[in-house]
C-alpha cells in the first residue's frame, strides 16, 4: 500500500499559535497587515492561505494576489483585477484615489482581506496602491516573504511600521513532524523513518512533502497495516529539494509539458486556456500529485503552480526563444477572447513586452507613469526606452528626462530633456520641461547652466502665473548656491496655495524651499510654520508626482527646527520623514534628509550618531552623482572624524571635499571640518583663522545662522571675547535659542565665571546639546578646580561626566578624553549610609539602623560628600542620582 493517494491535500498542522496570533491581528483595528516571512518550502503560502479561509469564515471577502517576476514586468501587473473597470490611471494620483473611493464603498459592506504571495516579488505600483487600501482601511493585507530576498523599496512600506504584524515561520520540529506525516498518511510513521524524513528535510515541509511522494511513488514507503516504513536500502542521504522538484516535474511526461511551461510564464492561467494544452486527463493527474491546483472564484476558474519553487524550475529550463512564443501566443489567444476580464489588458501587456514587442504607446505612458508615482524609476525608465523615436512625445521625454534624474544619469537626463525643450509649445510644457531640466542641472553641480535655462524660458513666457512660478524657480536655486536674501524676497511671490493656472509641482518646490531660505537667513521662528503649513497642504493637492516626494516638505521642517533649537522635536520630523521614505531611494530627499538629521545630531553633541548620517548622505550623492551639497556634507563627516579622534579618516575626507568647488549654500560651513582637523593635530591658531574666515564668508553670503554657529565653534576653540560683538548684534537679527546662548556661552568662557558656566551647561542640556553642555560644566570645573574649590569641582566634574556620556567619544579643545574609570567610587557603605542620608535620615537613625555610632555615620558622609563634590543633603540626593546615570543632571 502506498501513500500517493492519501497525501491531497497535505494537511495543515503544527501552525495553530500562528494562526491565533493572525485571528488576534484581525480583531486588532490597529492592525492592517500580517506577513509571514521564512525560506522557501517551509510552509508560508499554507499558512497565509488557512489565514485567509479564516478571515473569510469571520465574514470577510478574500482575495488572492499572485506576485512573479513576470507581471512585475508592468505596474500594477499583479493586482489588476483589483482595479474597478473604467479607472483612468494615466494620472496616478486622482486614478489610486479613484480606485480607493470604490472599493472602500465596497468594502462597507464586506470587508476585504487580501493574500499576497512571494511579496518581495510584487512591483512597485502595486505595492504603493496596497499601501494607500491599507493606510486607508480598505482592506487588510496577508503576505508572505521569502527570506533572503531583498524587498523592493515600495514593497518595504508594506512589511514595516506599527501597523504590520510579522511572523517569522520556523522549520517543523520532530514532534510537529510526526504530527503531519501520522495525518497526512492516516497512521503512525516508524521511528526509524521519522528521523530520516525529519533530518532529511530539515523540517521544510515542501522539502517533506516531496521525499513522501519520492518515497512513495518508487515504493520504497509502504504500510505494514499499523506502521509506515521505509524500505532500509532507501535510507541514504536524500536529495537535494532541487532534485526531488525536477525529477517530479520530469515525470509528469511529454503531455504535460505544453501546460508546464505555459504555467510557469503565464500564471495563474484560465482554466480554459490550460485545457487547449493538456487533456483533461493530464490536468487532473498534476491536480492529483500536487504540482497543480484549480481555484475557482464564482464563475471563473484558475489553474497555477501549489508552490512557487515549481514555476521556478520550470522556467529555467525553457529555451530563450521558446518563452517568446509562449507569450506572444499567449498575448494573442488573450486578445481573442470575446468577452475579457478586467485584468486582462495589463496581463496583455506584460505579455507583449517580455516578448519584446510592441506595445501600445499609451499603455507604455500609463505603466511608466504608474512606476514613477512609485517611485520604480528603473522600471519607468526601461518602460520608455521601448517606446520607438516616431512614438515619442513631449511627456515621454519629460517622463524618461526626470526618471533618468532620479537614478543618477543626469548627464543623459540633459540630452533628453533639451530633445523635450524643442517640443515644448505652450508656457504649460515651457514650465514642465524648465523645472525638470533645472532640477537635473542644479543638484548635478550646474548652477550657471541651470540658471540660463531658467532665464531663457522667462524671456519665452508671458503669462503673469508662469513668469512667477520661473521666479519661484529662481529664488530656490538662489537660497542653495549663494544668495538666499535674494531668494527669500522673491519667494514672497509663493503665497499659502497655487493658484488654478500656477505649476502646481514648481509651486511645491518653491514651499519646500521657502523654510529653507527663512531659516539659514535666521527666521527660525517663521521657517518653521512655513514648513508646517507647507506639509498640512500638501495632502490636499492633486498633482505633486513631477520630482518631489512628500518627505522633501518634512525635510524642511528638519531644518527649520535644529535653527531654532528645537533638536528634540527635529529628530521627531526626521523619523516622521524616514517613514514617509519608507525603502523609496528618493535621492534629493535621502540626501538632504540625511545630511540634516546629521547637522542636527552634530549640534546636540552625538558625534558617532551624526557621523553615520553624514556618511550616508554622502554615500547617497556619489551614487546618484549629485555632487552639489558634497563638500558642505564632507566637511561635517570630517568636523565628527576629528572630534573622535580618527585623524586619518577626516584627512581623507576633507581631501576628497576639496575636490567638489563650493556650492554656496551655508557658505562657510564647508570648512568646519578643515577647522577641527586643525584642532585634532593640536594647531589652534590655524582653527581659529579658519573659523573666522568661515564666519566670514557666511556673513557676506547672508547665511545668518550658519554665522552664528560658526562664531560659536570659534569661541569655544579659543579667545572667545573676540566673538561677543558680533554675536550681540546676531542676537537682534536672528531669533531661536542659538544666538542667546552663544553669545552668553562666549561671554561667560571669556569672564571664566563658573556659576554662569554651570548654569548655561543645565539650559544647553535642556536644549538637548549635550557637547556644548559638557564644555560648560568641564570649563566650570577646570576654573573651580584652579581657584582651590576642590569639592565644587568635583560636583561640576560629575555634571560634564554625565553630559559627556551622551556625546560618544567626542573630543574638544574644552573636553578632553575622559576616563572613566577615574569617576568617584563609593564603597558599599558610603553609598549606603549616603543614600539613607539623601532620603532624608538623620545620622542618628542611620547608626542605629546599621549599629554604628553616629561619629562613623558621619565620617562616612564626610568622605561621600567629598568624593562627590557637595556639601549638603540635598545636592547629595542629585549627586548620587547624576553618578547612578537615572535621570538628567
Amino acid at each position: 500500500m502506498t501513500a500517493v493517494g492519501r497525501l491531497k491535500p497535505w494537511p495543515f498542522v503544527g501552525r495553530d499559535c500562528e494562526v491565533d496570533v493572525f485571528l488576534n491581528s484581525l480583531k486588532d483595528r490597529h492592525t492592517h497587515g500580517f506577513v509571514v516571512y521564512g525560506p522557501a518550502g517551509v510552509g508560508k503560502s499554507r499558512l497565509a492561505e488557512e489565514c485567509l479561509a479564516q478571515a473569510v469564515r469571520d465574514g470577510f471577502k478574500g482575495l488572492r494576489v499572485t506576485a512573479n517576476a513576470t507581471a512585475g514586468v508592468v505596474p500594477l501587473g499583479a493586482v489588476a483585477h483589483l482595479i474597478p473597470d473604467g479607472v483612468d490611471l494615466s494620472d496616478p494620483v486622482r486614478g489610486f484615489a479613484v480606485v480607493a473611493d470604490t472599493l472602500t464603498r465596497e468594502s462597507r459592506r464586506c470587508p476585504w482581506v487580501v493574500w499576497v504571495d512571494d511579496l518581495h516579488l510584487l512591483d512597485a505600483s502595486s505595492a504603493v496602491l496596497l499601501k494607500q487600501l491599507m493606510d486607508a482601511g480598505v482592506i487588510r493585507l496577508i503576505a508572505t516573504v521569502r527570506s533572503g530576498y531583498e524587498v523592493g523599496q515600495a514593497v518595504g512600506m508594506l512589511c514595516h511600521g506599527d501597523s504590520v504584524r510579522r511572523i517569522d515561520l520556523a522549520e517543523l520540529r520532530r514532534r510537529e513532524t510526526e504530527h503531519l506525516l501520522q495525518v497526512a498518511l492516516g497512521g503512525p510513521v516508524g521511528r526509524r523513518t521519522l528521523r530520516y524524513l525529519h533530518e532529511g528535510s530539515g523540517g521544510n515541509v515542501l522539502y517533506l512533502h516531496e521525499l513522501v511522494v519520492g518515497a512513495a511513488s518508487s515504493e520504497a514507503l509502504v504500510y505494514d497495516g499499523e506502521v509506515w516504513e521505509l524500505a532500509a536500502a532507501s535510507l541514504h542521504g536524500p536529495p537535494s529539494l532541487l532534485e526531488l522538484v525536477k525529477a517530479r516535474l520530469a515525470g509528469t511526461g511529454p503531455a504535460a509539458s505544453p501546460v508546464l511551461e505555459l504555467l510557469a510564464l503565464c500564471a495563474p492561467l484560465p482554466l480554459i486556456d490550460a485545457e487547449a494544452f493538456a487533456a483533461l486527463g493530464v490536468l487532473a493527474g498534476l491536480e492529483q500529485t500536487g504540482l497543480v491546483q484549480t481555484e475557482r472564484d464564482q464563475r471563473r476558474a484558475t489553474v497555477a503552480f501549489t508552490h512557487p519553487l515549481f514555476g521556478e524550475v520550470v522556467r529555467e529550463s525553457i529555451p530563450s526563444e521558446r518563452r517568446l512564443a509562449i507569450f506572444r501566443e499567449q498575448a494573442e489567444r488573450t486578445e481573442a477572447y470575446s468577452t475579457r476580464r478586467r485584468e486582462d489588458p495589463h496581463r496583455i501587456a506584460i505579455w507583449r513586452l517580455a516578448a519584446t514587442e510592441m506595445s501600445e504607446p499609451a499603455h507604455l505612458m500609463q505603466a511608466a507613469n504608474l512606476a514613477h508615482y512609485a517611485h520604480d524609476f528603473p522600471q519607468a525608465v526601461a518602460l520608455l526606452r521601448i517606446l520607438p523615436a516616431d512614438q515619442q512625445t513631449l511627456g515621454s521625454r519629460l517622463l524618461l528626462g526626470s526618471s533618468l534624474f532620479e537614478t543618477g544619469n543626469a548627464k543623459e537626463s540633459e540630452n533628453i530633456l533639451v530633445e523635450a525643450s524643442r517640443l515644448a509649445r505652450t508656457e504649460s510644457d515651457k514650465l514642465a520641461v524648465t523645472f525638470t531640466r533645472t532640477m537635473s542641472l542644479f543638484w548635478a553641480g550646474h548652477t550657471t547652466k541651470a540658471m540660463a535655462v531658467n532665464e531663457i524660458s522667462r524671456q519665452e513666457v508671458t503669462g503673469a502665473d508662469a513668469q512667477r512660478m520661473l521666479r519661484i524657480n529662481e529664488a530656490a536655486m538662489l537660497t542653495v548656491s549663494g544668495n538666499p536674501l535674494q531668494g527669500l524676497a522673491a519667494f514672497q511671490e509663493l503665497g499659502d496655495a497655487p493658484s488654478p493656472a500656477a505649476h502646481t509641482s514648481l509651486w511645491l518646490y518653491g514651499a519646500v524651499m521657502k523654510p529653507a531660505a527663512l531659516a539659514v537667513t535666521g527666521h527660525t521662528h517663521e521657517a518653521v510654520a512655513a514648513a508646517e503649513h507647507a506639509y498640512a497642504l500638501y495632502s490636499s493637492l492633486a498633482d505633486r508626482t513631477l520630482l518631489l516626494h512628500p518627505a522633501s516638505l518634512l525635510v524642511s521642517l528638519v531644518l527649520a527646527l535644529a535653527e531654532a533649537g528645537r533638536l528634540d522635536e527635529a529628530r521627531e520630523a526626521a523619523q516622521r520623514a524616514w517613514g514617509t521614505l519608507g525603502q523609496v531611494r528618493n535621492p534629493l530627499s535621502w540626501i538632504w534628509l540625511a545630511y540634516h538629521q546629521a547637522h542636527a545630531e552634530r549640534l546636540a553633541g552625538h558625534i558617532k550618531t551624526a557621523r553615520r548620517w553624514y556618511a550616508e548622505a554622502a554615500a547617497h550623492s556619489r551614487t546618484h552623482h549629485i555632487s552639489r551639497g558634497l563638500p558642505l556634507i564632507l566637511s561635517g563627516l570630517a568636523a565628527c572624524a576629528a572630534q573622535l579622534g580618527d585623524i586619518k579618516a577626516a584627512v581623507a575626507i576633507k581631501n576628497e571635499a576639496s575636490i567638489y568647488p563650493p556650492t554656496g549654500y551655508r557658505s562657510g560651513e564647508e570648512r568646519i571640518g578643515e577647522a577641527w582637523l586643525h584642532v585634532a593635530l593640536g594647531e589652534l591658531d590655524k582653527a581659529q583663522e579658519t573659523l573666522t574666515q568661515a564666519a566670514e564668508a557666511a556673513r557676506v553670503g547672508g547665511y545668518v545662522t550658519s554665522e552664528v554657529h560658526l562664531l560659536a565653534e570659534r569661541a569655544r576653540i579659543g579667545n572667545p571675547q573676540s566673538v561677543v560683538p558680533r554675536l550681540t548684534e546676531l542676537t537682534g537679527v536672528c531669533d531661536g535659542a542659538w544666538p542667546s546662548v552663544y553669545l552668553r556661552l562666549a561671554t561667560a568662557l571669556s569672564s571664566r565665571n563658573p556659576d554662569v558656566l554651570l548654569g548655561l551647561s543645565k539650559e544647553m542640556g535642556e536644549h538637548g546639546a549635550d557637547l556644548l553642555a559638557a564644555e560648560a560644566a568641564a570649563t566650570a570645573s577646570h576654573v573651580l578646580q584652579q581657584t582651590g574649590k576642590s569639592r565644587r569641582s568635583t560636583a561640576a566634574n560629575q555634571v560634564t561626566r554625565i553630559y559627556a556620556a551622551r556625546c560618544e567619544g567626542a573630543q574638544t579643545s574644552l573636553l578632553p578624553s575622559i576616563d572613566p574609570d577615574t569617576s568617584p567610587v563609593l564603597t558599599a557603605r558610603e553609598r549606603e549610609i549616603a543614600a539613607l542620608a539623601a532620603s532624608g535620615e538623620a545620622s542618628k537613625e542611620i547608626a542605629q539602623r546599621f549599629h554604628l555610632s553616629v561619629r562613623t555615620v558621619d565620617n562616612h558622609l564626610h568622605h561621600a560628600y567629598t568624593k562627590l563634590g557637595v556639601t549638603t543633603r540635598n545636592e547629595l540626593a542629585d549627586a548620587l542620582k547624576v553618578i547612578e546615570g537615572r535621570v538628567d543632571p
